[in-house]
């Protein structure tokens, strides 16, 4: 299969470029892409949901375990969805995933998370409309993604001033899900997202 082919069948160069030549970036801004792509770097069967959703069939023994990662992120976290979702898309942000940057599942738009929260990530240190738990979760997501070895004691002190032990643990293993699967669908050029009703 050629790189221009996709899941059996030809892509035109309106769909490999969007017209332009160059892939568009995601929705937020700063974001450099290494190189422009519009196409899964692997074969994915066409199916409901896109790339994003269908790509876990190549390994179905595995795909129950991204299930539940994603699940339990969503669905059992204690950490606020706002919070969590500010480290999400500062993870999104730093992994130049596309997928990730666009994704909004539905349990989090129920819990009131709007549009304002996304768009000022990149500005987490001064930007007004957050509270102090939210610019927290951004600098920890932040270097959790890029210098994990700079999370210092100085760090901890405040997050531990804000949160609880456990809450600081959740929201670490929130950030390996997000790290984790971020990369893996940037890397392999998954740049839609699926529905998921998480």
């Amino acid at each position: 299969m050629t790189p221009e082919s996709h899941g059996g069948r030809e892509r035109s160069e309106a769909e490999r470029t969007g017209g332009s030549g160059e892939r568009p970036q995601a929705g937020y801004p700063g974001l450099q892409r290494a190189r422009p792509r519009n196409v899964s770097r692997i074969d994915v069967p066409d199916g409901p949901g896109g790339d994003a959703a269908m790509v876990w069939s190549l390994r179905p023994e595995m795909a129950g375990m991204v299930d539940r990662m994603i699940t339990t992120v969503y669905q059992r976290s204690k950490i606020p969805a706002a919070e969590r979702e500010v480290a999400r898309m500062r993870i999104a942000q730093l992994n130049a995933c596309d997928a990730c940057a666009t994704f909004r599942a539905p349990s989090v738009q129920a819990a009131g998370v709007t549009d304002e929260i996304y768009a000022h990530v990149e500005e987490w240190r001064t930007w007004p409309g957050y509270t102090t738990r939210q610019r927290l979760a951004a600098e920890y997501a932040e270097r959790f993604a890029t210098d994990h070895r700079a999370i210092d004691d100085e760090l901890f002190a405040r997050l531990r001033a804000e949160f609880a032990d456990d809450e600081i643990l959740d929201l670490s293993l929130c950030c390996a899900v997000f790290l984790g699967l971020g990369r893996t669908l940037e890397v392999l050029g998954i740049s839609d997202n699926c529905p998921l009703d998480v």
